[in-house]
């Protein structure tokens, strides 16, 4: 599987931001009070349950922050789908350095390949059918970027990164203005052609309103599979269609099989459990 990787400035930013909170002003005042400045070890990063990788680069840079003479060698690739046991990173150099870096580099770890074991746990389920499964806006401030990588390496896809990529009209700014023709065509003005513009609808009573004002994408929010099979029929292929809200590994199917476009998923960034990797020394 070939997965853009995240640009190096965002890599850098995020790892110089963790060191910042981890290390303070005193630095690692354990390791430093307990190993010789001179002593070496080996270590690894295994896997201790079944997920999907993700942050490698990050994990590598955060070793390579500490100590560029650490010798960090790469055992699997993001993406890779990882059994108990699975060597993901060997480290070999000054043992204060390993030390100080591996929670950073096990957080990072962690966290991405969490949210990329949840990504795949509803692409899996999925196959055999049209839809992509793809994130949301809730996202852990500051992480965004990476955690939209993650659902990349889960097989997933993305959402609008921001405010600023997409307009997606929601019920508040419905009600805000008057109407959901009201909406798209003031956004259509403002933004001209070349964005898209989404609806969110929470009843089929308001579909061919969202079709008639000529949305791009119309957000079926929290609707029964039944009516997202009317919606479905009722668009005719005119509107991308996208499902939201009570989407789990026990639903997520059959909402797929109802014959929309797009699935979105707020859990897969913002609850997904880290999964269990550790930094053990040889």
């Amino acid at each position: 599987m070939s997965i853009q990787r995240l640009p190096q400035h965002l890599i850098e930013q995020a790892v110089k931001q963790a060191f910042a909170e981890d290390l303070g002003d005193a630095g690692d005042i354990t390791t430093a009070a307990t190993i010789p400045g001179d002593a070496i070890s080996t270590a690894s990063i295994v896997a201790r349950k079944p997920g999907v990788l993700a942050g490698m680069d990050i994990a590598l840079d955060s070793f390579r922050a500490i100590d560029d003479e650490l010798n960090v060698e790469q055992k699997k690739s993001d993406g890779h789908r990882l059994a108990p046991g699975d060597e993901i990173l060997a480290i070999s150099g000054r043992s204060r350095s390993i030390l100080s870096a591996e929670r950073v580099a096990l957080n990072f770890l962690g966290h991405l390949s969490g949210i990329a074991t949840a990504t795949a746990a509803l692409v899996d389920t999925v196959k055999g059918t049209d839809a992509k499964i793809v994130c949301t806006r809730k996202t852990t401030p500051g992480l965004r970027a990476l955690e939209k990588y993650a659902v990349r390496c889960g097989g997933g896809h993305n959402h609008r990164f921001g405010l600023y990529d997409a307009v997606m009209i929601k019920d508040n700014h419905i009600a805000a203005v008057g109407g959901i023709e009201s909406a798209v065509n003031a956004a259509r003005e403002a933004v001209g052609h070349t964005i898209k513009i989404e609806v969110e609808i929470d009843g089929l009573d308001q579909l061919d309103a969202a079709l008639g004002a000529g949305a791009d994408i119309i957000m079926l929010d929290n609707m029964s599979t039944g009516d997202m099979n009317k919606a479905v029929e009722k668009t005719a292929g005119r509107a991308i269609l996208e499902a939201s809200g009570n989407v789990t590994v026990d639903t997520v199917r059959a909402i797929a099989e109802t014959g929309v476009d797009i699935i979105s998923s707020g859990w897969i960034t913002h609850s997904a459990p880290s999964l269990d990797l550790g930094l053990d020394f040889a």
